[in-house]
């Protein structure tokens, strides 16, 4: 369901229209368009939006109709969601690890025919539920620690002597197969991308079989307060010049996965003060609602007071901000610096959450944010 409330010039606009003591979404389109068309235009093969990043319709629908049609789903429900919204959408089902009735579902009830696996117990279980006539299984394959703010290897991916075997095994059945790595979260090292790619290269060169798609991930990185990461392209250019070396068959295909790349600086939220003490504010949205990631790994966001009338004061100071919910550790784990007259009933605009944000969402406590509105330009 898009359930999008409304669309405003800006921010400031959406305030004085619904006055809201509410948590607000801001999403901006015009940004979701120009991160997903910087990929389509740059990226040396296919972009695939990795649903999980944000799954809402809005969103999705935004990054469709700018060129975005093959999607990363790690789930049923992502299927569905997905298939139902648009129907001639190719869908890769990249989890490693599937329910044997999800695979059956995602096979004969949405047509997915491009399944990710780590194990060869996966791929018994894939054969025992489906037909893989027609259907391509990719092998995903651990990569080194890139120093990522989120190592997935130390989760998922086979070891090369692992893929190789695998690699063989699907060949041999006459089955397209292919390679798929993942460097990490918000992977802000590029040489990470050429790393990575040596170990397929090693895999390759063993096991001495065509692969149809070579799956790069994503971990593109996104701007936050402290956090220097480098021009998009040069992680472009890095995985152009590493492929060329694989001397891939013509026909494989090359493909990414972003996520956060193409959505974090399109969406923000707008919080309430609902009461100060002293520099502690307290605020309707926290670390089980869109907050994870401050907690999580310490991602800080841009910050900007929003006051409809008065004065605001050009002094700042700083402040700790805690979440609506009664658990003490509903608290974000640094302070910020805003306007030192902040008041009960200020708004906070809090940036760079298109991203892990509402897809990260409790209902812990009776407190989650659920309303979205569009903002037609950056103010």
């Amino acid at each position: 369901m898009d359930n999008t409330s409304g669309k405003f010039n800006s921010v400031k606009q959406m305030l004085a229209e619904l006055t809201p003591s509410y948590p607000i979404y801001c999403l901006r389109p015009h940004v979701f368009e120009n991160s997903a068309r910087e990929f389509l235009e740059h990226f040396p093969g296919q972009t695939m939006f990795a649903v999980k990043c944000n799954p809402h319709p809005r969103v999705l629908k935004v990054l469709y109709n700018a060129g975005i049609t093959h999607f990363d789903v790690a789930s049923l429900q992502e299927v569905s969601q997905v298939s139902e919204l648009f129907p001639d959408a190719t869908l890769y089902y990249m989890h490693p690890v599937k329910p044997q009735a999800h695979i059956d579902s995602a096979h004969d009830v949405y047509h997915v025919r491009h399944y990710v696996i780590d194990h060869v117990n996966e791929l018994a279980k894939l054969q025992r539920q489906i037909d893989t006539t027609g259907t391509t299984i990719i092998v995903r394959v651990a990569t080194p620690d890139s120093g990522a703010s989120y190592n997935l290897s130390d989760k998922f991916g086979a070891t090369p002597d692992e893929a190789i075997e695998l690699l063989k095994t699907i060949s041999a059945q006459g089955i397209e197969t292919g390679l798929a790595f993942h460097v990490g979260s918000q992977c802000t090292t590029v040489a990470s991308f050429t790393e990575a790619i040596k170990v397929v290269r090693i895999i390759l060169e063993k096991a001495k079989v065509d692969i149809k798609y070579l799956d790069i991930g994503g971990g593109f990185p996104a701007s936050y307060e402290g956090v220097s990461i480098p021009p998009v392209n040069d992680y472009f250019d890095t995985i152009r010049e590493g492929v060329k070396s694989l001397n891939l068959p013509a026909a494989c295909e090359l493909m990414c996965e972003p996520g956060r790349a193409l959505v974090a600086n399109g969406g923000s939220l707008v919080v309430q003060v609902q009461l100060r003490k002293e520099n502690r504010l307290y605020i309707n949205d926290g670390i089980y609602g869109s907050f994870s990631e401050a907690h999580t790994v310490g991602f800080r966001f841009p910050v900007r007071m929003h006051r409809l009338q008065g004065d605001v004061s050009e002094k700042h100071d700083n402040f700790t901000i805690f979440g609506p919910t009664c658990d003490s550790m509903d608290v974000l784990p640094y302070t910020f610096s805003l306007p030192e007259d902040i008041k009960e009933g200020d708004w906070i605009e809090i940036s760079q959450l298109g991203a892990y944000s509402n897809a990260c969402v409790t209902r812990f406590n009776g407190f989650y944010p659920e309303t979205f509105v569009e903002i037609g330009n950056d103010a």
